[in-house]
């Protein structure tokens, strides 16, 4: 069974960055699509970023588009959410989350594997 464990998340200033990374078991990420999603609270859950195994070109939402950068480690199993230039909008939770097939998709129903969230809190 695949298991996704999500890390990195936690308290930071405006204008300041974080990394996350995501520890993928249980299966091997490079044959999946991979996607970076958040949920603020009382929000839906927003897919912000994924790599579809298609074009093998990250794609971001217009949000976080030149501050944030997704990135994998295929030997480490590894993904990799780079926040810089945080904002108080950037509040929430955020998941990672890997899906069977090819095509990049924002919509979280058609994930398979979800890490447990990690906590990213944006205040001065």
């Amino acid at each position: 069974q695949g298991q996704l464990v999500e890390s990195g998340g936690g308290l930071v200033q405006p204008g300041g960055s974080l990394t996350l990374a995501c520890a993928a078991s249980g299966f091997r990420l490079e044959t999946y699509t991979i996607a970076w999603f958040r949920q603020a609270p009382g929000k839906e859950r927003e897919g912000i970023s994924c790599i579809s195994r298609s074009a093998n070109i990250p794609q971001y939402v217009d949000s976080v588009k030149g501050r944030f950068t997704i990135s994998s480690d295929t030997a480490k199993n590894m993904v990799y959410l780079q926040m810089d230039d945080l904002k108080p909008e950037d509040t929430a939770v955020y998941y990672c989350a890997a899906k069977r097939g090819i095509s990049a998709s924002d919509n979280p129903n058609n994930y398979d594997y979800w890490g447990q969230g990690t906590q990213v809190t944006v205040s001065s």
